[in-house]
């Protein structure tokens, strides 16, 4: 792909996904007067999540609450936000020509990709529609809001063992639904020891009377009273755009998902490209989607600083050759007071 750089804004660094990793990039990067550029399409992960949770400081802050501030700070320092999404990225000579949804491209020096995740949901109805209220996956992120409640863990996979142990923390009343992932004898008996109990079959539906949660109905009609259910999403990394490039998504060791590779400051196998948030990190809250995104920030700064000063160098080598008493090769001439 070749561009008229003349013809297109060009900037230091372009940030992809404007959620909390993002944001924390971009706030590091234009407090060191770098220029920014953050294209967001505004589906955040969270959305519809009452408020976040362990962001120290902010513990129960609205989602969009988060980012509305994140987004006036990243401004405050001379950032620039922009709606919409970033269809491709491609080389365009040392840097990277960005497309957005709209036609329209940008330039970049560097690139840092914060498009988080896609949680793929159990094909069960009511999950979707419920999901982000009174169906949810994580202990820490919700746990406490559902504390003491009615609560089944429907199983589609090895991780419903770990989420029945974790939300056994958090309440006494709990119950796990075989469904598509019937534990073993070994996780039998850890739930028996534990109190938890466990519902054989297959799950047909959750049910919801007056815009909440009642209950779960299985495939032979048996309802089970439930409040609160957690599924096990498949987490796939979103990162499409960036095939170009060479930045494909790879199975994360789990077996829960895909994610991109990097490194621990967020450098990818992609030169010039650094990642943050859950695109590289299934497990990242918000608090950590933040932090690693003002590491990686601050990473591309010190890239972009040593790739400055090499040029400097080489200028002033360059301007020194050519300038007066550069030398005419003979030492006699050029140093005639040497011995």
């Amino acid at each position: 792909m070749t561009t008229d750089g003349q013809d297109r804004a060009s900037y230091d660094v372009v940030v992809v996904g404007g959620g909390a990793a993002g944001l924390g990039g971009a706030l590091t990067l234009s407090r060191a007067r770098r220029s920014v550029l953050v294209v967001d399409g505004g589906e955040p992960r969270n959305a519809p999540a009452d408020g976040v949770h362990n962001f120290l400081t902010r513990d129960g802050i609205a989602p969009a609450a988060l980012l509305d501030a994140g987004r006036a700070e990243v401004r405050g320092y001379g950032g620039h936000l922009r709606g919409g999404r970033v269809v491709s990225a491609a080389r365009d000579g040392d840097g990277f020509a960005v497309t957005l949804d709209d036609g329209s491209a940008v330039g970049a020096r560097r690139l840092l990709v914060a498009t988080g995740l896609v949680d793929e949901l159990p094909p069960v109805p009511g999950v979707r529609e419920r999901w982000g209220r009174d169906v949810i996956h994580c202990p820490y992120c919700h746990g406490w809001e559902v504390r003491d409640r009615s609560i089944g863990v429907l199983a589609t996979g090895p991780i419903a063992v770990h989420q029945a142990l974790m939300f056994r923390q958090l309440t006494a009343d709990l119950t796990v639904f075989a469904h598509a992932a019937p534990p073993g004898d070994d996780e039998r008996e850890q739930f028996a020891a534990r109190g938890i109990a466990l519902v054989e079959g297959e799950v047909a539906a959750l049910v919801v009377e007056r815009d909440r949660l009642t209950g779960v109905r299985m495939g032979d009609g048996r309802l089970v009273a439930r409040e609160v259910v957690v599924v096990g999403p498949r987490f796939r990394a979103r990162a499409e755009a960036m095939a170009g490039l060479g930045l494909e998504p790879t199975d994360h060791p789990s077996g829960l998902g895909t994610t991109i590779a990097a490194d621990h400051t967020g450098r990818t196998a992609v030169p010039g490209v650094w990642v943050a948030g859950n695109v590289t990190d299934q497990a990242a809250q918000v608090v950590g989607a933040a932090a690693a995104g003002a590491m990686a920030g601050a990473q591309i700064n010190a890239d972009l600083i040593f790739e400055e000063t090499r040029r400097a160098v080489i200028e002033r080598r360059d301007r020194v050759s050519v300038g007066p008493g550069a030398g005419s090769g003979d030492p006699a001439i050029d140093h005639p007071d040497r011995s």
